[in-house]
């Protein structure tokens, strides 16, 4: 019998990252022009955005992995009591890969594999975290397309009226750790109702 995947431990692994991206933020660019601190602030949110994708994707393998009637419920259709993360990840991506718009798309899209009471949904469903993954999202896009549309979208998540760049936005005021917090929490609440 295979292995099964442990979600607790990709929410660790995505503490952990997080935990070097502020590290990477508090002490390479000290030294740095404003302008280089903003371009490292437009990396960190685009890594730190990659890095939930993978969490919100490690969690939806390991949730139909450790329990495919989580999957059968939503389905519709039977699927076997085993079935090896490679083939849960199939499942998930079809030989594509893992996207969403925002948090609404990212609950739909958690909804597509598991049911509307399972603890991802309803972790990322609380309002607490609604505006944190708006602004993620936003900003993700706006740091690396830059194109009219990413920047209404981030004005709209941010609540600005103008805006220079993501890094820019993102290095002033303590925004950056802020943003990474609320997304530590909500890993951790993932990790704490995880059951594997």
């Amino acid at each position: 019998m295979s292995r099964k995947k442990s979600i607790r431990k990709s929410a660790e692994d995505f503490m952990s990252k997080i935990d070097e991206l502020d590290s990477f933020l508090s002490t390479s660019i000290s030294s740095m022009s404003d302008e280089h601190k903003s371009w490292s602030h437009d990396y960190a949110i685009i890594r730190l955005y990659r890095e939930f994708e993978k969490i919100m994707l490690a969690g939806i393998i390991g949730a139909i992995n450790n329990n495919t009637e989580t999957i059968s419920e939503v389905a519709g259709i039977k699927f076997p009591k085993h079935l090896t993360d490679e083939v849960c990840e199939y499942l998930v991506l079809s030989g594509g890969y893992f996207d969403f718009k925002g948090r609404d798309g990212l609950i739909r899209n958690l909804k597509r594999y598991v049911p509307d009471t399972h603890y991802l949904v309803t972790v990322v469903r609380k309002p607490i975290y609604k505006a944190p993954l708006e602004k993620l999202c936003a900003l993700r896009n706006y740091a690396a397309h830059e194109s009219r549309q990413s920047k209404r979208a981030v004005l709209s998540a941010t609540g600005q009226e103008k805006i220079g760049s993501a890094g820019s936005w993102l290095k002033v005021q303590g925004r950056f750790p802020d943003l990474s917090s609320k997304l530590k929490e909500l890993a951790q609440e993932i990790h704490n109702e995880a059951p594997y």
